[in-house]
């Protein structure tokens, strides 16, 4: 993937992204559970503090690398792109982003407990282990990876900090998982005992559910829009934030979350 930004930089912001992610995620959680016992406002506050802090970081970060925060949206723009070249991520773009997000998830899941004055370091104790819980994460990945891919074949990717984010908003509500959907985060948030903690047991039946449905979700993206990305109008891509660029700098596909 040949940026404006070097390398280092990219990762460094898909890091403090990703950092930046969790400790909203995390942080909310704990707030949430301090201020009230009723499970369905905690939920709510969670995942609208999620939407808000998703969309932001993706308008923010988007211009510089891309905003993946993800390494199954990584992962899946080199795949995709592997055979076409162009502005694709390379696997030393995958190499630098996905230790530089689950390092970051790591780090935002000890932020945000060490701003409720938790301990900075409490394996969770939240098992999620059950048959309907990876069903649920396979499908809120697909459903990510749909999204993600399916704005930049349709020449919508400006689009993509809202509707991402709104995304997530909803299938923290439509999945019985409340949709984790991202590998660096689900290790993240295993460092802490809180809300959104997940059981460190629980945590490789994830990562393969969420590789499973990132898988699926490559599938409806050639279902619906093909195999070969269609070219934008002029060559012109358009970056989360509004930015335009009359060459591509990088991947439409890449330029959003998750």
């Amino acid at each position: 993937m040949s940026g404006t930004a070097p390398l280092v930089r990219r990762a460094a912001a898909e890091g403090l992204g990703t950092a930046a992610l969790v400790a909203v995620v995390v942080g909310s959680g704990i707030q949430a559970t301090e201020l009230t016992r009723d499970a369905g406002v905690q939920l709510l506050a969670n995942s609208l503090a999620t939407v808000f802090g998703l969309g932001v970081l993706i308008a923010l970060l988007g211009p510089v690398s891309g905003a993946h925060f993800n390494p199954a949206v990584t992962f899946a723009a080199w795949f995709t792109g592997r055979r076409t070249g162009g502005d694709a991520p390379t696997l030393r773009d995958v190499a630098a982003y996905a230790p530089a997000q689950i390092a970051g998830a790591i780090a935002g899941a000890v932020l945000a407990d060490a701003m409720f004055d938790k301990p900075l370091v409490h394996l969770s104790t939240h098992d999620r282990s059950a048959g309907h819980l990876w069903l649920a994460e396979a499908v809120a990945t697909a459903g990510l990876i749909w999204l993600v891919f399916g704005l930049a074949r349709a020449g919508r990717a400006h689009l993509a900090p809202p509707l991402v984010a709104s995304y997530i908003g909803a299938a923290y509500w439509f999945t019985s998982s409340t949709s984790f959907a991202n590998p660096a985060v689900t290790i993240g948030r295993a460092f802490t005992d809180t809300f959104a903690g997940i059981a460190p047991a629980s945590v490789l039946p994830f990562l393969a559910a969420q590789l499973i449905g990132a898988a699926a979700g490559l599938g409806l993206v050639a279902v619906c829009f093909g195999r070969t990305p269609a070219a934008t109008e002029a060559e012109v891509v358009v970056l989360p934030g509004g930015q335009r660029s009359a060459a591509p700098s990088r991947s439409a596909e890449e330029s959003a979350l998750t």
